[in-house]
């Protein structure tokens, strides 16, 4: 099945994976794949990927703006002050996943990001040090996981973060740009591209 199609909308061609939800049409054009270096977006992403765990990446999306407001717009810092009263708060919450065990890796996480901000500087220049190299053999959305997918899972893991394999580390460094895992003739991908020429990571 060809991984390129047509959007009846503007008969442009797209990944084809942004056609399965109307809402992901917009998240494909504007989110995923470009390049992220600020913090609470990539703190966001990363625990939005943690929750998503045994579930679709619609659900996530959907309540999206609900995790915002429950996390203070994933500002960790906040997040890290969490208490037992917060934790039992976002059990409540209907808008959100209420997984216990999620929720409290996510508050923990926000605590090792506040030690990796200390020790690395920022989050960003942590983890664009595992922007991986692709050689002219790479196809786009081939893989679920990468070395510096598993890499950058084991020293999560190594530093104390919890609920982040190498499936879900690969997805986040999908949508924040990491690497342009948009599909050749994918209209999107050489604006991605474009952005790269701009960009320079945050761990040079």
């Amino acid at each position: 099945m060809s991984t390129i199609i047509i959007e009846d909308s503007d008969g442009k061609p797209r990944c084809r994976w942004c056609a399965s939800a109307p809402e992901f049409l917009n998240y494909h054009d504007t989110e995923w794949g470009f390049p992220v270096t600020d913090d609470f977006r990539l703190f966001e992403k990363i625990t939005l990927e943690s929750f998503q765990s045994g579930l679709s990446w619609r659900t996530i999306l959907a309540k999206r703006e609900n995790f915002r407001k429950a996390f203070h717009n994933f500002n960790f810092e906040k997040i890290a002050r969490f208490t037992e009263k917060d934790l039992s708060r976002l059990l409540k919450n209907e808008g959100i996943i209420r997984h216990r065990g999620k929720i409290e890796a996510a508050i923990n996480n926000a605590k090792r990001a506040k030690e990796m901000v200390k020790e690395e500087g920022s989050l960003a220049a942590f983890i664009w040090r595992y922007q991986p190299e692709l050689n002219k053999d790479f196809k786009p959305q081939t893989a679920s996981t990468s070395d510096e997918s598993i890499a950058l899972s084991k020293e999560l893991k190594k530093r104390g973060w919890k609920f982040l394999g190498p499936t879900t580390i690969y997805a986040f460094m999908q949508a924040m740009g990491l690497f342009n895992d948009h599909v050749e003739g994918c209209v999107i991908r050489a604006q991605v591209d474009k952005a790269y020429k701009s960009f320079k990571s945050p761990s040079l």
